[in-house]
């Protein structure tokens, strides 16, 4: 990736790069021939960030210390760069006051890099990478066939009032952290792209990973909280959503290099169910002993509410991993790797 003078390659900061997907999407950068930056808290936390020293193999790629919570700490990350991945976002679960300490900062958090590029003055687009917990929990959806697109957005007035288990104060903040980025944009000139990913599988450089691999690896490790994770987002969304991490990470460096691209972008390849999930996990590997009787849990036996990606792919984009024998191929491999299954 070459400026017109062939001589310069396009520089791109991604921002928390000890994250799952972060780590995947500079690896693709760095063998696309983009020149990185990335930000990490801490940089001397050799075990969240060796795998970054590893990918410094692979191409230019400089570590900077930037702190969410600190207004210009992004600044020197940002500088010079042609592209700008708002890939990292506060996420304090066990928050004990999630107003104050998780959606705010969440939005804080995004205002202060978006600052940064503005500053910068040198950024054609920020990818700002948000969540399908942003699009789905509409509880006025009854019945089935629903097909939500990016006009849909989480009632943040019902996530308030009734707190439901499982991430309300997340979805939240991802529904309000993407509305400003947008007002700040149109205030500012900036080309502003949002990636609405749904839960998301495959294999990463990152070597902890604490979030949706764990749950969508549970039906073999008999983690029972991340099962419940699943159960949850099937629940309050009436399905289970997947996409790849590789689909992931080429959607958006397509919608960075894509002068058309405009708004908000959901990522999904496929939506399936806790019921399905398991089902194909017992034939495909059937010496973990998978689980295939939810009677008592009143799950869906198919989709309730599916997510598009219509727009994505009607703007040129092409998923390659469309099964869940697609999805789920070394996913076992990688499970045994982060130490989630037993080798």
């Amino acid at each position: 990736m070459a400026a017109a003078g062939g001589d310069k390659k396009m520089t791109a900061c991604v921002t928390g790069g000890n994250g799952y997907i972060a780590s995947a999407l500079i690896k693709m950068l760095l063998e696309k021939g983009y020149a990185i930056k990335t930000t990490v808290r801490n940089p001397d936390d050799t075990a969240k960030n060796s795998h970054l020293k590893d990918l410094q193999a692979l191409g230019p790629l400089t570590v900077l210390r930037a702190d969410l919570d600190v207004e210009s700490s992004f600044d020197d990350a940002i500088a010079g760069c042609d592209y700008v991945f708002l890939v990292a976002a506060p996420v304090n679960l066990g928050a004990q006051d999630p107003e104050k300490e998780l959606i705010e900062p969440a939005v804080r958090a995004t205002l202060n890099v978006m600052r940064s590029c503005v500053k910068a003055g040198t950024v054609r687009r920020v990818v700002l990478t948000s969540s399908a917990s942003g699009v789905y929990i509409r509880p006025e959806l009854q019945g089935d066939g629903h097909v939500l697109d990016e006009d849909s957005w989480s009632d943040v007035e019902h996530l308030r009032a009734e707190k439901p288990p499982l991430w309300w104060a997340y979805c939240v903040s991802k529904v309000l952290l993407e509305k400003a980025a947008c007002r700040f944009a149109e205030e500012h000139g900036i080309s502003l792209v949002t990636v609405c990913p749904v839960v998301t599988v495959g294999a990463a450089p990152a070597p902890i990973v604490s979030t949706s691999v764990p749950a969508c690896l549970s039906f073999l490790s008999g983690d029972e909280a991340g099962l419940d994770a699943l159960k949850g987002i099937e629940k309050t969304s009436g399905a289970v959503q997947l996409v790849h991490i590789d689909d992931l990470c080429h959607a958006e460096l397509f919608l960075a290099e894509e002068d058309a691209a405009a708004g908000r972008y959901i990522c999904c390849a496929l939506n399936t169910t806790v019921v399905e999930l398991a089902r194909f996990l017992a034939h495909k590997y059937p010496q973990y002993g998978v689980k295939t009787n939810f009677a008592e849990d009143q799950l869906l036996e198919k989709p309730r509410v599916s997510l598009s990606s219509a727009k994505l792919v009607r703007e040129g984009f092409e998923f390659s991993y469309k099964t869940l024998d697609e999805m789920y191929r070394g996913m076992v491999g990688y499970g045994k790797a982060l130490g989630i299954l037993p080798n």
